[in-house]
């Protein structure tokens, strides 16, 4: 039997395994990639949620992050990309998502990410899925590339092989 799990926006997801995949992405990177590639067997749709957070300092504006991530997965109607305000188990409830996906590096993500999975179930009864980041992309984080781009190097390496180049800020180098 299937189960019809409403959301805030009136959509019934009628079984439907649907992941938010929050996060900041300034910019998305190519870990960012492989954790919703790597996902997509598991779930019916991912929805890359773009969380506004007024205290980060960004490098990219967030119509420009929604744009390079829907230019990303152009060919996979299965990958949705949103921006939201407010508490992220709120963005879920209103896409109609019950699972949260998250990628963890290193054990500090672990343990950040598992009193953040508690805290989401406690408020709304969202199940958590992480994944581990492949070894080869453990040490790229948003954070690493933002400092690149600052001092001018070069960060092709970390950035998805297949998003526009038009859509790449014009300050960025990359080959």
């Amino acid at each position: 039997m299937k189960k019809t799990l409403p959301s805030d926006t009136g959509a019934v997801t009628e079984g439907r395994r649907i992941a938010l995949f929050p996060g900041s992405f300034d910019p998305f990177t190519v870990g960012h990639e492989s954790i919703v590639e790597r996902a997509l067997p598991l779930f019916d749709e991912i929805v890359v949620a773009i969380g506004v957070n007024y205290n980060k300092l960004t490098l990219t504006t967030l119509e420009e992050r929604v744009a390079w991530i829907k230019g990303i997965f152009r060919d996979e109607p299965r990958v949705k990309v949103i921006s939201y305000e407010g508490l992220t188990v709120d963005a879920a409830r209103q896409c109609g998502a019950t699972f949260m996906l998250r990628g963890v590096r290193m054990i500090q993500d672990f343990e950040y990410e598992k009193n953040l999975a508690e805290v989401n179930r406690a408020l709304s009864g969202i199940e958590t899925v992480l994944l581990y980041t492949l070894p080869e992309y453990s040490h790229i984080s948003s954070s690493i590339v933002r400092e690149l781009v600052k001092y001018g190097q070069d960060v092709s390496a970390y950035l998805p092989h297949n998003c526009d180049p038009s859509l790449i800020p014009q300050t960025w180098k990359v080959k």
